[in-house]
């Protein structure tokens, strides 16, 4: 059966993405490189900097990758013609797609991303067709047991949105803007995340049922491949049995 909430399938997705670490380098990478050249290289003035250093300090990215990224980001040159893309479309059963890309030719991405909607039973649609459905936040998550009074009382005092349990897993929401603030406040309470990150979260989510949930996922997988591709987002509920082992 499908999840009972919105985010009943982040476990299981983070599960499914651990095992292709691969290429998480070059994308932490891209991604520290463009929030700098966008906000500038100091995190504390670059939310979204700050947010994808710690993303990629929590991989284990060495420090002086990060300050290479930061500094070639900041100080422009070879990576100026980089743009960020968003495509938007939808899976099998009508569920919403929402792909962020980061490319230096659109035309390769377009074409690959395209090809890959094509292949598992998607549809590309048009710029701002899916888009409005979703909103950007910062999200914490914990993956084993907490001291749920504590963790409610730290996240509070952060400016926390929501605070959900589901079993096995704890998850804040906050104003993307303030994520690196709350991971700080938390770590400081004596609270260490799992995870911390901006995602793009629909409010309302589609069920599926094991068969569309396989469909779908097979072509978030496909796009999650694609070098271009940094994030993908949807507004699907998949059941917890189409994820495997």
């Amino acid at each position: 059966m499908a999840g009972h909430s919105k985010w009943a399938n982040i476990k299981h997705r983070k599960a499914a993405q651990d095992k292709k670490r691969g290429k998480l380098y070059t994308k932490l990478i891209r991604e520290i490189t463009v929030a700098a050249r966008l906000g500038g290289g100091n995190p504390e003035d670059n939310p979204r900097l700050r947010a994808s250093i710690d993303k990629a300090l929590s991989a284990n990215m060495p420090k002086d990758t990060i300050d290479r990224a930061v500094q070639r980001g900041a100080g422009g040159g070879e990576d100026s013609n980089v743009e960020e893309l968003i495509y938007e479309g939808y899976a099998t059963g009508g569920v919403a797609v929402l792909v962020e890309a980061i490319t230096d030719n659109r035309n390769r991405t377009v074409a690959e991303v395209r090809h890959a909607f094509s292949k598992f039973g998607g549809n590309l649609g048009t710029d701002g067709s899916v888009a409005y459905l979703f909103s950007r936040i910062g999200l914490v998550t914990f993956e084993s047991k907490v001291d749920e009074d504590l963790l409610l009382n730290l996240a509070i005092e952060s400016g926390a949105s929501d605070v959900e349990f589901e079993t096995g897993l704890a998850i804040i929401s906050v104003p993307w803007e303030e994520l690196a603030d709350l991971k700080q406040n938390l770590v400081g309470g004596g609270l260490s995340p799992d995870n911390a990150e901006i995602v793009m979260v629909a409010a309302n989510q589609i069920d599926c049922d094991i068969e569309q949930s396989e469909k779908a996922l097979k072509l978030i997988d496909a796009l999650e491949d694609l070098d271009d591709v940094q994030n993908v987002f949807t507004n699907g509920n998949f059941a917890e049995e189409a994820y495997g082992e």
